[in-house]
């Protein structure tokens, strides 16, 4: 009965987004991944996370994004102190999607297509462990998939990849004024 109450206010909230246009649907889809738990997470470290952030966005599928630090010593590590490039964090965009419409492995397409996973500890002008290309994988599929990704993504680049693949810890959410940064402000980082 209530799973029947919330399918009918998903789909009222559909109809309503889609009577608004792109801007009202978007959060009724997200909504609706929610209430059917129908969502996986994925982890990605890119260089600037605003960057990361905008690119999967654009990914058909994905339902929420976040950015934040995963990957360092740190306890809920500030911005400021993730730019030191002394706790270890990585800058990273957490992917909320649904895979019936989207798999990992064309998340890491995506991954490999945004950023150069050459460059050790840099993405253009940024510079430092923060800005490494990592990919945190969630179960042991994910690691399977991301380590046969690499490979397959080797042939397209002349240097050796330097992703890491390393196991998701925890996820510290970055200040608000980062999170839709690039939808906010119309800017995108040096890259």
């Amino acid at each position: 009965m209530v799973k029947t109450i919330a399918l009918t206010i998903v789909s009222a909230l559909v109809l309503y987004g889609l009577q608004q246009g792109d801007e009202a649907r978007e959060p009724a889809v997200e909504k609706e991944a929610a209430l059917t738990g129908a969502t996986e997470t994925a982890t990605f470290g890119a260089g600037c996370f605003w960057h990361v952030e905008h690119g999967f966005g654009q990914v058909p599928g994905v339902v929420a994004t976040e950015v934040g630090y995963m990957g360092g010593r740190v306890q809920d590590p500030s911005y400021r102190q993730v730019c030191t490039d002394r706790t270890g964090h990585a800058e990273v965009c957490q992917v909320q999607f649904d895979p019936g419409k989207v798999s990992y492995e064309q998340l890491l397409d995506a991954f490999w297509r945004m950023h150069d996973p050459t460059t050790p500890n840099r993405q253009g002008p940024d510079v430092g462990t923060q800005y490494r290309s990592v990919v945190f994988y969630h179960s042991e599929a994910q690691r399977e998939a991301a380590q046969a990704s690499l490979a397959q993504a080797q042939r397209h680049f002349a240097r050796p990849i330097v992703t890491q693949i390393v196991r998701a810890g925890t996820f510290w959410r970055a200040e608000d004024y980062h999170q839709g940064y690039f939808q906010k402000n119309g800017k995108a980082c040096g890259i």
